[in-house]
This record gives structure tokens, sequence and C-alpha cells, in this order.
């Protein structure tokens, strides 16, 4: 505090001077001029902002991806989640294995046939692979909801888990399945694969005219004898072409993805077995940096005791 301050009364009268009406050392013009300053300021910088939000929103459509030319290539996905992407339990401790059953039995609920009886909704694409269902452009909102294709639980076989088949979905019998679906992207089109190059030996009697083949097996070379034999159930046991392209939430909010259930029959009790499953196709890529692009691997690990 200077000495002139001092005299005139300290803090006091630096907070409060009577004589000449100011407070904090301005008056009270002083204190309307720098406030309305500093709003109309702020005002401005308020209404820019919200200017270049809007004009950028114009260019937007609600229902079409303005920018896809960066977009990777759809993960590949399973339930039940794992945790670490493990999955381990004893065979004669159903409470261990309980909460891999209940995840597939939560998740296959919307493929009910009682909840795909809405003609409106959904319509029926043919119980064998078909090309691409066309239902117009992206920016013909004018045409309203898109309907859905059906997508029967009981083409998932062993897997499906309704009254007839069974309802652990294999892990009691230590014969697990696992449901496998591609993640979706609007407008994308998965193109099946032209040759066998990149399939392995295995994967190719699923290789067929309008499907996205789909193949598991060892990721290890140690594990190469203690797989077994996998099975696969679904429509051409891959992703068929007909539920594609996907048009987004607005546009076809009852949307179905084509899944793939993957049954492992005979894995090896006891140990540690990693597995690594893949999707193939033509717009199929994969990354060391994203573990579920177009694949995902998992480890079981099944006791009996």
């Amino acid at each position: 505090m200077s000495a002139n301050k001092e005299a005139d009364g300290g803090w006091q009268s630096f907070l409060w001077n009577s004589e000449r009406k100011e407070f904090l050392g301005r008056t009270g013009g002083s204190w309307f001029k720098i406030f309305l300053f500093y709003l109309i300021f702020y005002g401005c910088l308020a209404g820019i902002f919200i200017g270049t939000i809007q004009a950028l929103l114009l260019t937007l459509s609600d229902y079409k991806p303005t920018y896809q030319d960066r977009v990777a290539p759809p993960g590949l996905s399973h339930t039940p989640h794992s945790e670490k992407f493990e999955i381990s339990y004893k065979l004669n401790d159903p409470v261990s294995y309980r909460k891999y059953v209940d995840s597939i039995g939560t998740f296959l609920k919307k493929y009910n046939e009682d909840k795909q009886v809405n003609d409106m909704d959904y319509e029926n694409c043919k119980d064998t692979p078909q090309p691409y269902t066309e239902r117009g452009d992206l920016d013909s909102a004018d045409k309203g909801v898109r309907k859905a294709c059906r997508f029967k639980r009981s083409w998932l076989g062993a897997c499906s888990g309704l009254a007839t088949n069974d309802e652990s979905y294999g892990f009691a019998a230590g014969e697990p399945c696992l449901i496998a679906k591609l993640n979706r992207i609007v407008n994308f089109r998965p193109r099946p694969p032209t040759s066998n190059v990149s399939i392995p030996e295995g994967g190719m009697v699923r290789v067929q005219p309008n499907v996205m083949p789909i193949h598991c097996q060892n990721k290890r070379e140690e594990d190469a004898g203690l797989i077994g034999e996998v099975q696969y159930f679904g429509m051409g046991g891959g992703f068929p072409l007909q539920y594609y392209p996907y048009y987004g939430k607005l546009l076809h909010p009852n949307y179905l993805q084509p899944l793939v259930a993957v049954k492992f029959t005979n894995l090896t009790l006891n140990k540690e077995l990693r597995l690594e499953c893949k999707v193939y196709g033509e717009n199929i890529d994969y990354s060391e940096k994203d573990r579920y692009q177009g694949r995902f691997d998992i480890k079981f690990t099944i006791t009996d005791s």
C-alpha cells in the first residue's frame, strides 16, 4: 500500500471513497463503461462461435455422414463379452459360466421371432445369401424409415438357445458358443473375397457368393492340435450381403445385424487356449493397433475340477 493510500484512509478508503464516490478506485460511471465493454466484447465472441457452429451444421446431413473416406473397416465383435479377452470357467460349477450364458441370452432376445412380426418394420429377405438390399439413397429421407431384414434366431442352430437346443449355449458340456457380428457402419457395403489366397484352408469351404466368410483357428502354433472341430451356424456360415447397407439409427431403427454362431466342440480341458477369428473380404483390413478390426482373439480356459 502506498503512502498516499495510507494517508487517505488505507484499505477502507480504497474499498469505498465516500468523498469521490469510488468503489475500488472507480466511480459508478467507470464501472458501467467497463461492464458494457466486456458485455459487448464477449457477446461478439459468442456470436461468432455460434455462427460458425451453425454454418458447420448446415453442411451436415442428419442421415448421411459427410466424410467417410477415412473410416476404418468394421470391427468384428462377439458375445459374450469377456474381461481381458478371456473366457474362463469350471465345468462342474454352473455359477462360473452363468454370466456368459446370461450375456448371450440377453443379446439374442431381440432376434426372437415375436420381436419381428410387424410387417411395417421388417421384411423377409430370403433364407439364402443374396446381393445387397437397396432401400434408396441416404439423402432421400422422404422415403421414411427403412424396413429391416428379418433374421431368424433358429438359424443359429445348436447355439440358438431355443427350447429344442442347449439353453446353456454349450458351456455346460465344455463346447461353448460365441455369437459374432460385424459392427455397424452407415452405408458400408462389405465385398466378399474374390480369391482364396488369404483364407486358411479350413475356411475355404464357406466361401460362396454374397457372403462374407468367417474362420476361427488357433492363434499360437502350440495350440494347433488342441482346438478340435469348430462349427459355424447362420445363413451361409458368414455374413450375407442382403443385410447391407445399414442406413443409420434414424432411417434404420429396427436394423438387425446378421449373426454367425461359432461353436467349439472339442476344446482341450485344463489348458489355456488362444484363438483368433477373422472375417474375410475385399474391403476388410486388419490393424495391429486395433485387435477388433476385422477380427478378434480370445483365450479359453475350461477346467474340469
